[in-house]
């Protein structure tokens, strides 16, 4: 059983100031900014990852360099802070951290189960990897923060197309628009067979072996990911969804809409995107 501190173990840590004025990857205004600011989409987390390793050869690159069982927490924690620094560091605190994922992806390949060879810089798993992370960011804020307009939700799409070209995904495999986006990660979702690896890999990330102090908390990140995990892929992994939970889920992101968005900035925005607007702040101060 992990300890408290076990868990949180790799929780991001705050930035370095970084070059004050630089505005980063996206800056102020951007809709990036509004979005991955907000520390409700922790809660998408779980959903992404599921959404990953339902890719056969994601699955298998992530089964074969991943100890899920030993340290559940450790690739989300990766995944967060990698993308807190993208989104809100200066741009060479961006390019640095862009960096050390890709130094990481460069090693991971082989072969899956069937012979298919894999590598985690294949520009399709690059993209269909940014495709979760995006989407889940989208549903995660309109289900537990409030409404995002289509024209905000399309600027947000375009946007981490900057992200995802850090990342090594190539320019011309980005979206048009919101339009292709949806449908790009609706097909995906409906040609994937989820794998045994995935399946087995499962439980660890909906049931990761928590104290005491935080089963309702774990208890309440299982509902979330389960609920929002796309039917098909709820089928797949074989997870039942009965209609008191929906209604459970229901419930709960109707109460975080209203009091989310109502708490200070300083309990619900992660420090980075605290810290970002205040080094862009200090930069226009010095003019």
């Amino acid at each position: 059983m992990s300890s408290v501190r076990e868990v949180l173990r790799g929780v991001p840590r705050a930035l370095a100031p970084g070059r004050p004025g630089d505005a980063g990857l996206f800056g102020p205004g951007s809709v990036a900014w509004r979005v991955n600011g907000e520390g409700v989409l922790m809660l998408g987390g779980p959903r992404a990852l599921l959404m990953q390793i339902a890719h056969p050869l994601v699955a298998a690159g992530v089964a074969a360099y991943s100890d899920f069982p030993a340290d559940p927490f450790t690739r989300l924690w990766r995944t967060v802070d990698a993308m807190l620094a993208i989104s809100f560091g200066d741009i060479e605190q961006s390019r640095r951290a862009a960096s050390r994922v890709t130094a990481v992806h460069s090693e991971v390949r082989g072969r899956a189960g069937d012979g298919r060879p894999y590598s985690a810089m294949d520009p399709d798993l690059l993209l269909w990897v940014h495709a979760t992370l995006v989407d889940s960011g989208l549903v995660v804020y309109r289900r537990f923060f409030g409404r995002i307009s289509e024209n905000d939700a399309e600027r947000y799409v375009a946007e981490m197309g900057r992200l995802a070209v850090l990342m090594g995904v190539p320019e011309d495999l980005l979206f048009a628009d919101l339009a292709a986006f949806g449908a790009y990660v609706d097909r995906t979702v409906r040609d994937l067979e989820v794998s045994r690896e995935a399946r087995e890999m499962a439980p660890w990330i909906l049931r990761p072996p928590v104290p005491p102090a935080l089963r309702p908390v774990a208890r309440f990140q299982e509902l979330v990911t389960v609920g929002l995990l796309p039917r098909a892929l709820r089928a797949g992994y074989g997870l039942p969804w009965p209609a008191r939970r929906e209604r459970l889920l229901r419930a709960s992101a109707a109460t975080a809409r209203v009091v989310v968005p109502r708490l200070p900035g300083v309990l619900r925005r992660w420090p980075q995107a605290r810290a970002a607007e205040r080094r862009v702040l200090s930069g226009t101060a010095r003019l």
